[in-house]
């Protein structure tokens, strides 16, 4: 059972990322001619790199939350949504090692190779199977061993090579018959990153042999080619095929969440529920939209229905503090954090918890409390942005200027994507009458949420400015 992601609260602490491309015509060229190339420029509901255009209406960054990859926080961690990359260089050597943030584009494959090492324990005198002398040809025209030793190759090896010139062989010996061997092929293709012939292999081999896997794996190719609404239509074809299924239900729901369609993602992540009333990631989900939809004591019902069904870890009692704290059950909240605190297993965890516990204080209106909580954040985590962002307006209302702005400007380098430093930040300098690096913060938080009000109103104000100079 994977862990139900921290909420976040949701003053202050929102984050978006918006990608502008700009292409010359070689760009084109190339783009033509690649058949794995994605449009730069997508229709509006079509593509999961840029999140906001769905027709859904989906909430505002200022209402909830968002990763990096300008996901809205989910409810629940998937390995998925962990490895969406930012697309340029630049922008992932900044990115935070840590499994707060979306991952660098450098540790995609590392993922494979830790999962493979950490398998199967091999001999001390040398590995369990040499693949540098096996003569595979051999193998595959033995199905039984040859598909043992495949998923060896493939899953404890990692070898993608290797394993796909067995799969070749094999399915070659089997006269293209064997549907098993098809989806094998697809997966080393998948791996290698040639989507368009894993998809040419995985539709062969449902058209040989109707499967919930394949069409899970072909959803994930169409996903990877950033093309989710074919990826809708196939889960939805699957589902009339196999009624009820649960993962084709779920995949449908994640699709809708990534694309920033709440309501549609909530409707499926219910229908997942009548099929499986103990499905851990449709409850933790369900939950989160409640509470980010001003629902604090239905959001608690979903994550006491998680407790009494044993999910025991620290994710868990941190979003039950903050439902309480919310619901106004003050007597719980407390009691709540503390257990989470002693069941964190990292410092990133244990950062979540006092930085909540920080906006729990500000609830109060004990700031001194606050200051403390979110000093004991960054000592937990030293690239926490948002607790950066906290301690300067904490700042701000002690007078300190100069230690306000560093913390500001501490926060918009580690997270480009939050408009909040970006925003504060424009009015610190237009209070102390630096208008042209507040106009320059002004722009950087408009681009960053398009929709905020206060940071177009500061734009009109600085430009009257201008104007007037």
């Amino acid at each position: 059972i994977q862990a139900a992601w921290s909420l976040k609260t949701r003053a202050l602490t929102e984050m978006v990322y918006v990608d502008e491309i700009d292409m010359d015509q070689e760009g084109i060229a190339e783009m033509m001619l690649d058949e794995n190339a994605i449009a730069q420029v997508a229709r509006p509901g079509t593509s999961l790199k840029l999140p906001g255009t769905s027709q859904g209406g989906g909430p505002s960054p200022a209402v909830r939350p968002v990763t990096q990859s300008g996901r809205p926080i989910t409810g629940f961690v998937r390995p998925g949504t962990q490895s969406g990359r930012p697309s340029t260089m630049e922008q992932a050597i900044k990115t935070p090692r840590t499994a707060l943030t979306a991952r660098p584009i450098t540790s995609a494959s590392g993922r494979y190779v830790r999962l493979g090492t950490a398998s199967m324990l091999t001999n001390p005198d040398g590995p369990f199977i040499n693949l540098s002398r096996l003569n595979l040809a051999k193998y595959s025209q033995k199905p039984k061993l040859a598909k043992a030793l495949f998923e060896y190759i493939f899953h404890h090896e990692n070898d993608v090579k290797n394993a796909l010139d067995l799969a070749a062989l094999a399915t070659e010996h089997a006269q293209f018959k064997d549907w098993w061997w098809k989806v094998q092929i697809g997966k080393c293709y998948y791996r290698l990153g040639l989507y368009r012939e894993a998809e040419k292999q995985f539709k062969s081999a449902l058209k040989q042999q109707d499967m919930v896997d394949t069409i899970l794996y072909l959803a994930k190719v169409y996903l990877r080619l950033d093309q989710p609404v074919t990826a809708l239509n196939l889960f939805k074809q699957g589902l009339d095929r196999f009624p009820g299924e649960v993962t084709l239900i779920c995949g449908i729901a994640r699709i809708y969440e990534e694309m920033n369609n709440i309501s549609s993602a909530a409707e499926y992540y219910k229908d997942v529920l009548k099929q499986d009333n103990t499905h851990v990631e449709a409850i933790a989900c369900i939950g989160s939209n409640h509470f980010y939809s001003d629902q604090p004591e239905i959001a608690l019902r979903f994550y006491r229905r998680l407790l009494q069904m044993g999910v025991y870890n620290c994710q868990l009692f941190n979003n039950l503090g903050l439902c309480c704290f919310y619901a106004q059950q003050y007597d719980m909240t407390l009691s709540s954090f503390e257990r989470a605190l002693f069941l964190a297993e990292n410092e990133e965890e244990t950062a979540d918890v006092w930085y909540n516990l920080g906006h729990v204080a500000v609830g109060i209106g004990d700031l001194n409390l606050a200051y403390q909580c979110f000093k004991l954040t960054l000592v937990n985590n030293n690239d926490y942005a948002e607790a950066y962002n906290n301690l300067a307006v904490l700042e701000m209302r002690k007078g300190h200027i100069e230690q306000a702005r560093a913390l500001l400007q501490t926060a918009s380098s580690l997270a480009p994507h939050m408009y909040e430093p970006h925003f504060n930040f424009a009015i610190l300098s237009e209070k102390v009458g630096d208008l042209q690096r507040s106009y320059t913060a002004a722009q950087k938080s408009e681009e960053a949420f398009p929709g905020h009000v206060d940071t177009q109103q500061l734009i009109k104000q600085l430009k009257q400015h201008f104007a007037m100079l």
